[in-house]
């Protein structure tokens, strides 16, 4: 059978697979244009399963805003390498996620992995960029917020996000707050939201460190009190001197604006995966030993 090269090179626009690989999906199924993209897209979802076990621990940040301001949505979809990470398709992948994340308003991740792209699925459409770029990718996570008053969404590069989304205030400051949240990582909204477990716990250091100090119980007990109260104003969003003016608070500057944070969200690219290091040295001599074989009389 005589399969022509524009067929072909349609096949490989649909697939971004190489030449032979559609050209051999065509001889496979008659020259049948459809037929052979999904045996193509088959094919993909078994590379992209023998891929998965991977590390994805590089990657972008996606944000996406609802036509009216009130939303947005916020993505992170991972690869393995930095080099993939820049690259256009996979971009354009993480940016169309976000998008589907603001529209659809998906309850879990499964769900926003069954949400449609044109003709397919999210999941497809990942499957099929493993196979043609040939690393692990992955949607992570995602977090999508509404705000009564405006919402803020700051991106850092590409590896750091953020959105908060109030009630009162202006635009300007809502952007502002999600710098903020960008660049110190809250962990809570106020003390009110901290655990008993993580408050407990610092409780216990500090009393710890104060007690090291040689000063009298009720000295410890006002040096640890002081001390806790800073420290969680460290970790809390309120709490938080402003990044741009230092002098104050996120909690005064708020009052001041009368306004009032509903909810914020903070992504950074691979937190938390465990990345693989790689010893090169002894994955070398290992090779080295391995193909050398037992030592000659």
């Amino acid at each position: 059978m005589s399969i022509t090269a524009e067929t072909v090179k349609q096949l490989r626009e649909r697939t971004g697979a190489g030449m032979m690989e559609c050209k051999k999906a065509l001889i496979e199924t008659g020259g049948d244009l459809d037929a052979a993209a999904e045996l193509m897209r088959k094919q993909g979802l078994a590379k992209a399963d023998k891929k998965a076990t991977r590390i994805a621990a590089e990657g972008v940040i996606a944000i996406a805003r609802a036509a009216d301001g009130k939303a947005a949505a916020m993505a992170e979809v991972n690869c393995e390498t930095d080099f993939v990470a820049r690259e256009q398709d996979f971009r354009a992948f993480s940016q169309a996620v976000a998008e589907r994340a603001v529209a659809e308003r998906p309850a879990n991740l499964e769900a926003l992995l069954t949400a449609k792209l044109d003709t397919e699925t999210v999941e497809e459409r990942r499957r099929s960029l493993v196979a043609k770029i040939g690393e692990n990718i992955g949607v992570r996570r995602f977090a999508r917020l509404e705000a009564p008053g405006h919402l803020g969404a700051y991106l850092h590069g590409t590896r750091i996000g953020a959105l908060i989304a109030l009630k009162g205030g202006a635009a300007e400051l809502a952007h502002d707050l999600a710098m903020h949240v960008a660049a110190s990582n809250p962990r809570y909204l106020s003390t009110r939201e901290v655990p008993k477990d993580v408050m407990d716990k610092e409780r216990e250091i500090l009393t710890q460190q104060a007690q090291g100090e040689g000063k009298p119980p009720e000295i410890v007990a006002k040096m640890v009190e002081g001390r806790l109260r800073k420290a969680l104003g460290e970790i809390t969003l309120l709490g938080q001197p402003f990044v741009k003016d230092p002098d104050t608070t996120v909690e005064k500057l708020l009052k001041g604006a009368g306004a009032e944070v509903v909810a914020f969200e903070r992504f950074e690219v691979g937190a938390g995966i465990e990345k693989k290091q790689e010893d090169f040295v002894a994955e070398v001599m290992a090779q080295v030993k391995g193909s050398s074989g037992p030592a000659k009389a």
